[in-house]
């Protein structure tokens, strides 16, 4: 029985030494494989993580010139904005100034007219004051000539009277002489 001590453990070594020298030949292998598999997966890994991150910085800087070419645009479009809204402020100050000006020159030129119309009045006032002036001194005329006429037929019966007072002079003085 002494003998199964020593020889049932000899041969679960001897076992043991195959399994394990089978093992360990296979082992270190199967390892070396795992670790240049994990290594191989490492720098696959590292060159798509590469990969990605240029094709990241690409499509970042793609996206970057994008927006800043949007950025330009909306600025482009807000200074137009800006411009076509001073334009308009501008011209709505210059209809304003306009406006006004022209308010003022309607309101000098009513004032201008209603002078005007005043000056009118007053004309045609002076105007019939010199009709009926004119027509009085027609009617004066008029007057001045019938007694124009009616003093020269007066002067000619005075002195047709003066002539037959003097013709009867001269004939009562005819007469006298006479007789």
């Amino acid at each position: 029985m002494n003998k199964i001590y020593v020889i049932v453990p000899l041969i679960g070594l001897l076992l043991f030494g195959g399994y394990f020298w089978n093992f360990n030949k296979g082992y270190k292998l199967k390892e070396q494989q795992k670790r240049e598999a994990v290594e191989k997966a490492v720098r696959d890994k590292a060159i798509e993580d590469e990969k990605n991150r240029r094709i990241a910085y690409d499509n970042a800087i793609k996206a970057q010139e994008q927006r800043k070419r949007e950025k330009e645009e909306r600025d482009r479009i807000e200074e137009e904005k800006k411009k076509q809204r001073q334009d308009l402020e501008d011209k709505r100050e210059r209809s304003f100034n306009e406006r006004k000006k022209f308010r003022e020159q309607v309101d000098r030129l009513k004032k201008e007219v209603a002078e005007v119309d005043d000056q009118i009045k007053d004309v045609e006032a002076e105007k019939k004051s010199h009709a009926d002036e004119q027509v009085f001194l027609k009617n004066y005329v008029k007057q001045a000539e019938s007694n124009v006429k009616y003093y020269y037929d007066l002067l000619d019966k005075i002195d047709a009277a003066e002539k037959a007072r003097a013709a009867a002079e001269a004939a009562a003085a005819a007469a006298k002489k006479n007789g």
